[in-house]
């Protein structure tokens, strides 16, 4: 079999196997290298398992306020934190055979190891890997290679793409040791429930794991080193979410630090500087959720020359690096750290080595955050604080879920859309929702600020009834004076 190919990936995540599909579709002859988890950890062991984790525990909730519903159920509910976890790595396993599955119908080549960049194009050459055994990273179980992949080599390309991801960062002296201290890996197969957590960093991972174990019935605290919870998110939205957080009996702790960290055979007590004082809290895990970082190391970056900084590969609009034929998308090439960045960033990347006339940079102001804890947040464009810096002179809109029919009728009525518009112009330049479902009502503001849509056209966009989507249009109405349903 040849060893020469027109694209090869590195990784395959969500923005490596979509990358790799996208090139197939172009022509290419595509290949992945993969020396874990096809999929990556994203549907292996991080936005995907988590999700499912997430539903188990909010359907505890509910059956825990049934009578709220008018209804009565026998005996009581518990959790059966076994048969929670069995069903998250069951759902991971099932998306994980169909990307092996959208690499055998793309007829894009799977090739089993690590990789290492050993040249770039150059002199009319190709770029080249050499793709050695796997390493087993920490805290990572690693799938076996699939049946009918290729293996160890030396590989050509005359574009390498590199899609390595990131991993969890870790604070000097507070190293996660997969026992008493944990990651997102260790968070999200436990193998008895503890009693009580403290969880070190608030944004997404964070206070997702934090809204897992509170619903399984855990004390948790969660610390916070900046001065707001979800630190990224609209100032107002992130309040109000601390708010519902902290009704339902997650404790939480802005402006304080974790100095360090004693462990004791079943417990840890983290030390707190909060305010000037120092404050200990005992628990029996502390989760490490203060960020990622890049994949970059082993892959020779350095030998080559390719530029790096902050611990990601530096790249352009196109995700081209210094050197000629390697490229980087996804995490390992920078915030925002998303599977969905990632994947149309991969995209985007392919379709200019195709050169195709129509593609177009990314724009990365019109990249949705979601965060999936109770209740979600979601987020678009610019925050209030965001715009006034920025110059702009606004109009900001806002609309309870407490005033919507639809939010009523689900017992889902703790919730707010924000709408920050251009006065100028009645441009969106951003939504940030906070309540039921609004990961999934977020993608309308993003379609509207793709299309360049204005205020008019928004407040004439009729909307069914009876929805939550209802107060995406009311937030709107209320920016310019206009609401109707409060």
């Amino acid at each position: 079999m040849s060893t020469a190919y027109d694209v090869i990936v590195v990784g395959s995540g969500p923005g490596g196997y979509v990358t790799a599909i996208r090139a197939a579709q172009l022509g290419f002859k595509t290949a992945v290298v993969e020396r874990e988890h096809l999929g990556g950890i994203c549907l292996n062991w991080g936005c995907i398992p988590t999700k499912a984790l997430l539903r188990s525990a909010e359907i505890k909730h509910f059956g825990e306020h049934a009578k709220d519903y008018g209804l009565t159920l026998s005996g009581s509910i518990s959790a059966d934190i076994a048969a929670v976890v069995a069903r998250s790595r069951g759902v991971s396993a099932r998306l994980n055979a169909g990307v092996g599955f959208l690499m055998k119908k793309n007829r894009i080549d799977v090739i089993w190891g690590e990789a290492k960049l050993t040249r770039g194009a150059a002199d009319g050459k190709p770029a080249q890997i050499t793709v050695g055994k796997p390493s087993k990273p920490a805290h990572q179980p690693q799938q076996p290679a699939p049946k009918g992949v290729l293996g160890e080599g030396t590989y050509e390309a005359k574009h390498v793409i590199i899609a390595t991801g990131a991993r969890p960062r870790a604070l000097p002296g507070i190293e996660p040791d997969g026992k008493l201290i944990w990651t997102y890996f260790e968070a999200m197969v436990p193998q008895e429930m503890p009693k009580s957590l403290v969880v070190m960093g608030s944004r997404a991972i964070g206070i997702e794991f934090a809204s897992f174990y509170r619903d399984m019935g855990a004390d948790v605290t969660v610390v916070e080193l900046l001065p707001q919870i979800m630190p990224v998110e609209d100032a107002e939205i992130s309040a109000f979410a601390r708010k519902q957080i902290e009704k339902r009996g997650i404790r939480v702790l802005t402006g304080a630090k974790v100095s360090k960290v004693d462990k004791a055979a079943g417990s840890v007590t983290a030390h707190i500087d909060i305010g000037g004082k120092t404050e200990t809290i005992t628990a029996e895990r502390l989760i490490s959720a203060v960020g990622v970082q890049g994949n970059i190391e082993n892959i020779g970056l350095e030998a080559l020359g390719v530029k790096t900084e902050r611990g990601c590969v530096v790249i352009d609009e196109w995700s081209r690096t210094n050197v000629p034929g390697i490229y980087a998308i996804g995490d390992v090439a920078g915030a925002p750290m998303l599977a969905h960045k990632a994947e149309e960033e991969g995209v985007i990347c392919v379709e200019k080595i195709a050169g195709l006339e129509t593609v177009h940079p990314l724009d990365k102001s019109k990249i949705p955050g979601c965060t999936y804890c109770s209740p979600q947040v979601a987020s678009v464009g610019l925050t209030e604080a965001k715009a006034k810096e920025a110059g702009y002179d606004i109009r900001v809109g806002r609309y309870s879920f407490a005033a919507n029919g639809k939010a009523i009728a689900l017992g889902e009525d703790q919730g707010m859309v924000k709408t920050v518009f251009d006065k100028k112009t009645g441009q969106l330049l951003g939504a940030h929702m906070v309540g039921a479902e609004v990961t999934e009502l977020i993608q309308g503001f993003v379609i509207a600020m793709n299309l360049e849509t204005t205020e008019e056209e928004l407040m004439h966009t009729v909307f069914p009834h009876p929805t939550l989507s209802e107060m995406m249009k009311e937030s709107v109405l209320d920016a310019y004076g206009m609401v109707l349903n409060a």
